[in-house]
């Protein structure tokens, strides 16, 4: 396989699918393990060998990395992984089905590049959902240990050995945020195609004896493709994620107000419906804030007399104190008084009819 067909099957798995980014930001380090279906090979093994396929069972794989996040959505990471497949059967010329045996491993160190896509809280649980796309280079090692089929009853093919080649591989996977559990933890599932440039591993043809069969083309090398398919579970936590602010305390209950005006119509000291109210309120505040005294003062507006708006204003807080009563204040809690005209809540010139100066102010202290 050319370095040219394998820097194009990363890229296209690694194209971004949208520009919005998960801001990861700082150290992180992830790990994940599951399974790996590696193809089943061909290669160029010289026929006077006549293995041309090499089958194996689905296997395990590991990864573990280390990485930065640039806080815009990109993240690059150094991993290292391991991925395990053992023989079922080899095809050997005309004949296949026949017994094999053996272990391929691969292990390697692969530079990566992901780009995040935050989706936020999309299935409603609270737990962040962040699909990611990525693409790695690196350097990976394929072990072939005693990979070994029969090729008659006294003769059989063995392909054992170790090379390193040039590594790649697309990603694509979905981050789950647990910060609900601890924050920057996250839950990763994800696909990886992960290949090789064909390696070269010894081969030949040996007899039940462990011993080279001569004249058979034997040794020889067994180069084989190499493309597998994992399919992975792991965590990430990033280091430096600020915990999540605590939930705002419940805003305080108002206090009950302390202050209370009562309205009067003009040169009138009987008590509107409006008025009863207010008083009720008061009475009501009264017995909440555990009030000990209340104080009722009396005003008038500027029309009038100074000595009949003085004795208004008292007839006003007396109505008022009566109803406080009647609300079930007792009196030796009321206190009474009135000011006539002289502390007015508008000030104006005499003579002026200002609503707002005819009222009884209730203070509970």
């Amino acid at each position: 396989m050319s370095l040219k067909k394998a820097l194009l099957a990363a890229t296209v798995l690694s194209l971004p699918v949208a520009a919005q980014a998960q801001p990861v930001s700082g150290l992180y380090v992830g790990a994940g393990v599951g399974a790996n279906y590696r193809e089943n090979v061909t290669s160029d093994i010289p026929a006077t060998l006549g293995a041309d396929r090499v089958h194996t069972r689905w296997g395990w794989a590991a990864v573990a990395s280390i990485g930065w996040g640039f806080g815009n959505g990109i993240r690059a990471e150094l991993e290292g992984n391991y991925r395990n497949n053992s023989i079922d059967r080899m095809r050997l010329g005309a004949v296949s089905g026949n017994p094999a045996g053996g272990t391929v491993h691969q292990y390697g160190l692969m530079g990566n590049a992901f780009y995040d896509l935050a989706l936020g809280d999309v299935l409603g649980l609270g737990v962040s959902v962040t699909p990611y796309v990525g693409a790695g280079i690196g350097y990976a090692w394929n072990d072939y240990r005693k990979v070994i089929g029969r090729t008659s009853p006294t003769n059989r093919v063995m392909i054992d050995g170790n090379d390193g080649r040039f590594a790649y591989q697309g990603i694509a996977g979905v981050a789950f945020g647990l910060g609900a559990m601890m924050p920057g933890l996250s839950l990763t599932t994800e696909y990886r195609f992960f290949g090789t440039l064909d390696p070269s591993i010894s081969s030949g043809n040996i007899n039940n004896a462990g011993q080279t069969v001569v004249g058979l083309g034997s040794p020889a090398s067994y180069r084989p493709t190499n493309y597998n398919h994992s399919i992975l579970v792991g965590l990430r936590y990033a280091f430096n994620t600020p915990t999540p602010a605590p939930a705002p305390a419940p805003a305080a209950a108002p206090a009950p107000a302390r202050t209370f005006l009562v309205f009067f119509d003009w040169d009138r000291a009987d008590l509107t419906d409006r008025a009863r109210q207010i008083i009720a309120e008061a009475a009501n505040n009264a017995r909440t804030v555990g009030s000990t005294r209340i104080e009722v003062s009396g005003h008038a507006d500027r029309t009038g007399s100074a000595a009949y708006n003085q004795r208004l204003s008292v007839r006003r807080a007396e109505a008022v104190a009566a109803e406080l009563v009647r609300r079930g204040i007792a009196r030796n809690q009321i206190t009474i008084q009135g000011f006539g005209f002289d502390r007015p809540l508008v000030p104006t010139a005499m003579g002026v009819r200002e609503p707002q100066n005819r009222r009884v102010e209730i203070v509970l202290r």
